[in-house]
């Protein structure tokens, strides 16, 4: 996730599997409504898609789970406390996962 100076309106980068990245561009505004919705306000206003292949992607959700702590110890580092208070909801979706 890239967020701006004012920390809102961010681009979410997506890791796509080969083939289905046609389904996610046509879903692309119903996913950042959905975002955006469980949030509370305009935390994604972009969404970039990365194609990749599924090993790599099921690397790179091992990767998030094992380093989470690095990303708590960052957004502990964040000011906006919305922001905070909604990424630390996503990293425990995450661990949850």
């Amino acid at each position: 996730m890239k967020m701006t100076k004012s920390e809102k309106n961010g681009t979410l980068i997506l890791s796509v599997q080969r083939g289905n990245e046609i389904i996610v561009e046509y879903s692309k505004k119903e996913i950042i409504n959905k975002i955006n919705s469980f949030f509370g306000y305009r935390l994604i206003n972009v969404i970039k898609l990365q194609a990749s292949n599924s090993e790599k992607m099921q690397n790179s959700k091992k990767k998030l789970t094992i380093s989470s702590e690095k990303y708590i110890k960052k957004i502990n580092e964040i000011k906006n406390k919305d922001i905070r208070s909604s990424l630390s909801q996503l990293i425990n979706v995450i661990k949850n996962d």
